[in-house]
């Protein structure tokens, strides 16, 4: 049984690289989607598709409705959500796809480090679960398959 993972959280590092080679490590059979992890396209994209826009507020939007839609097409396709917050960078999209994904009650693992515990408590009182490592998400998942 093949799950689809999103993975939410910052496109500034290569952690999702690190999610699929631990999961391919384990031979789990999941297959990843996420966000528009390439910065430029997604803050472009509505420029691109709809033309120049007006101003930075007009581009923000057409690129926030393209962004969304396509994050919500990807969410309800898939099986499991990973959150993963990080400290070095803001989190606010991480932030709204786990939220989104609970309120569609779709299965929920968040990723904090310890110093994240309070700013985080209430989402992590609605996800799933809640671990501290990749490695612990990549174990409950593996869970399922025992």
């Amino acid at each position: 049984m093949q799950l689809t993972v999103y993975l939410a959280g910052q496109i500034h590092d290569d952690w999702r690289k690190e999610v699929e080679a631990k999961s391919k490590e384990q031979s789990l059979p999941l297959l990843f989607v996420g966000p528009q992890t390439n910065h430029e396209r997604s803050d472009n994209v509505g420029k691109n598709i709809l033309g120049e826009q007006p101003s930075n507020l007009y581009k923000d939007n057409a690129a926030s409705d393209i962004n969304n839609f396509r994050t919500q097409v990807l969410l309800k396709k898939s099986d499991v959500v990973i959150a993963l917050f990080g400290e070095k960078f803001k989190q606010w999209n991480t932030a709204m796809d786990a939220s989104t994904a609970i309120a569609m009650n779709i299965p929920t693992i968040i990723v904090r480090p310890t110093s994240l515990i309070h700013p985080l408590k209430e989402l992590s009182n609605k996800a799933n679960v809640t671990v501290e490592s990749i490695d612990q998400a990549i174990e409950v998942i593996s869970y399922i398959y025992e």
